[in-house]
């Protein structure tokens, strides 16, 4: 019966109109992709949804700059009323908000010679070296080698952004810069500080003025305003309240909804986007975000050079949490999870981009959108039937 239902709406879902989407679509075999070999991505949302994994998600595929697969599945919504996913639903990104406007944005300034790569945070922001914290660089934010802790203590109720600040100045080292992965949400509080300080303005208005609005997203930013409510996927409940257009991530929360770490909101469409201009290096539609060698530097490993993770600039490589590569994409690809079951995986190799947007975090906080991400990539990568012949592509 499940699986029935699951059809019926994937069927009435396909019907609704949407957004104009920003990429041209084309025939699978036009870009030397298997038609049959991408519709089994259809199996492994379905069977995610009926496992409780997710109620509902958006996934989009593309390569070589067209659009190969783009599919809405499910419930946008259970609790307090059902509704069923759109393809220009709405999503709380979580943790994408991390490459998606922070490192983005703090690659723009190093572009403009405005700071560099390995200047201390202290050069930015003086008040953060105290309790030895004055060794670390901006690198060391960007990839998560800074021996910083993964949160805020958020057993206190503190508010505001500035007490996060102040709460982040006073952090103590858990490990040695520079000698361990700690993934931490407090580096990225602290770049998009950064960020504020160089520009002049928070990264909310400086990702929509560089990025957001030359490349046409017209559907990402930070605190989405009221008229899209109606297509913005809700999350959980807080306060006995279900959150919808509310950061889910308490820090960000606490901060206003506007943080380096989680905040942003955004489409599948808009995401889309925002990897092909990394794919098209660093331009998209004649407008130019990054330099190619920019984007090179932002999607290459920053890690230390004995180091088994891989980080680049905010990008995932390989690490703990890079699962939604999947199983066939090379060591040189990159991408994003967030916690609320969103993500963006790149491969600059074949030029591929896979995004799947969910809300697994809805209605009670207990799916897990690991699995079917994974799973996604690896279906998606087997549907690639000509490889480049130039290996220079490879990372």
């Amino acid at each position: 019966m499940k699986s029935v239902i699951l059809v019926t709406v994937l069927i009435l879902v396909m019907t609704v109109s949407v957004n104009a989407q920003l990429l041209p679509a084309a025939d699978p075999a036009e870009v030397g992709m298997s038609a049959d070999r991408l519709g089994r991505i259809d199996s492994v949302v379905q069977d995610a949804i009926a496992r409780g994994e997710a109620p509902g998600a958006v996934v989009l595929v593309a390569r070589k700059g067209k659009l190969v697969y783009r599919k809405a599945f499910g419930m946008r919504a259970l609790e307090p009323g059902c509704e069923p996913m759109t393809l220009d639903t709405v999503f709380d990104a979580a943790s994408l908000t991390k490459v998606v406007a922070t490192a983005a944005s703090m690659m723009i300034l190093v572009e403009e010679g405005r700071l560099g790569l390995s200047d201390l945070v202290t050069a930015h922001v003086p008040e953060f070296g105290q309790f030895e914290k004055d060794r670390i660089t901006l690198l060391q934010l960007l990839t998560h080698f800074s021996g910083l802790r993964p949160d805020l203590d958020l057993d206190e109720p503190w508010t505001g952004y500035e007490e996060a600040l102040r709460r982040a100045y006073a952090e103590k080292l858990v490990a040695v810069p520079g000698e361990k992965f700690i993934y931490s949400d407090i580096n990225y509080l602290l770049l998009a500080e950064v960020v504020r300080r160089i520009a002049g303005t928070d990264v909310d208005q400086f990702a929509r003025a560089r990025i957001y609005g030359p490349l046409g997203m017209c559907d990402t930013g930070f605190r989405p305003p009221s008229d899209l409510t109606s297509r913005i996927a809700p999350t959980e409940p807080r306060d006995g309240v279900m959150m919808r257009g509310q950061v889910h991530d308490p820090t960000a929360f606490r901060c206003g909804g506007i943080a380096g770490h989680a905040g942003l909101f955004t489409t599948a469409d808009d995401l889309a986007v925002f990897a092909q201009m990394l794919l098209n290096d660093g331009i998209f539609n004649g407008t130019r975000i990054l330099s190619p060698l920019g984007v090179r530097a932002m999607t290459i490993s920053q890690s230390p050079v004995d180091a088994v993770e891989l980080r680049s600039i905010g990008f995932d490589i390989r690490s703990p949490y890079s699962s939604t590569r999947g199983d066939l994409f090379p060591i040189g690809s990159f991408g994003h999870t967030g916690f609320t079951g969103t993500s963006l995986w790149i491969d600059p190799y074949t030029e591929t981009s896979v995004i799947v947007m969910s809300n697994r975090v809805h209605p009670k906080g207990q799916g897990n959108a690991t699995p079917m991400r994974k799973r996604i990539a690896s279906v998606v990568a087997a549907s690639i039937m000509e490889l480049p012949s130039d290996p220079v592509k490879a990372h």
